[in-house]
């Protein structure tokens, strides 16, 4: 490994590691009984497409260039790291960073399906956060619909000459918020007994959204940060995949 390399991957540690002191508290990942089997079924056939065109496009990044295996493998470990630290939210619940955002901005969104996709079996086998069962809704909101919306925010961003910095910002933010939006459909998708789904909805936000919201926002300056420090130590990557030349 070269030294470029070592810094690449120290540089992302540190950063996800600075705000990684929290307790060891239930997960906000859809937890193993939560969702009925056949919702689970369900979500895990929706993300079957996404799934292989992620398959594809690694694939193809890969072949073109062979250098940019480390950067990938940074931007799954910055998921594993950051999405794995919980912090305590209200009722007993908990919230976290899902990293999502630094893959879709780099890679694109259908990548960052296939990082998602092993980090959350990670998670779910080395530190109980989420579950077997659960791990195709999970994959759906933290995996891909997150990501999209991130990408989504970067290209607009773009076409619109916004600053660069301001533009990975956003697209972190708020591709971290729209997870959590899509959580709370799920749940209450499934658990809206004495209620509407809106209403149940309404409610899961509630619950995250005093701890999701700065998280969030926090996400999106880690980010900012860590695409700095590539802008040092990756110029090579970065150009590979076009990331500097467009944001010039």
């Amino acid at each position: 490994m070269s030294k470029k390399q070592r810094n690449i991957i120290a540089l992302t540690s540190a950063m996800a590691l600075t705000f990684g002191l929290a307790s060891n508290v239930g997960a906000m990942h859809i937890m193993e009984g939560y969702l009925p089997g056949g919702y689970c079924i369900g979500w895990g056939i929706l993300c079957l497409p996404f799934l292989a065109a992620g398959f594809m496009s690694i694939n193809k990044k890969l072949k073109e260039h062979r250098n940019l295996i480390t950067l990938l493998a940074m931007s799954g470990a910055f998921v594993f790291v950051i999405s794995s630290l919980k912090i305590p939210s209200v009722t007993g619940s908990c919230s976290h960073m899902t990293g999502t955002g630094l893959g879709a901005i780099l890679f694109g969104p259908s990548a960052v399906s296939i990082l998602g996709l092993i980090v959350l079996v990670f998670q779910a086998i080395l530190l109980a956060h989420g579950g077997l069962t659960t791990i195709g809704a999970n994959t759906f909101s933290m995996a891909i619909a997150g990501p999209f919306v991130s990408y989504g925010i970067w290209v607009i961003c773009k076409k619109a000459n916004i600053n660069k910095k301001v533009a990975v910002f956003l697209a972190a933010t708020l591709g971290d918020l729209f997870t959590y939006c899509v959580t709370a459909v799920q749940m209450a998708m499934a658990h809206h007994a004495d209620t509407t789904i809106g209403a149940a909805m309404g409610k899961f936000l509630l619950v995250f959204a005093p701890t999701q919201v700065p998280l969030a926002i926090i996400e999106g300056i880690i980010t900012v940060l860590i695409v700095m420090g590539l802008e040092t130590y990756a110029k090579p990557e970065l150009r590979s995949i076009g990331f500097l030349k467009e944001a010039k």
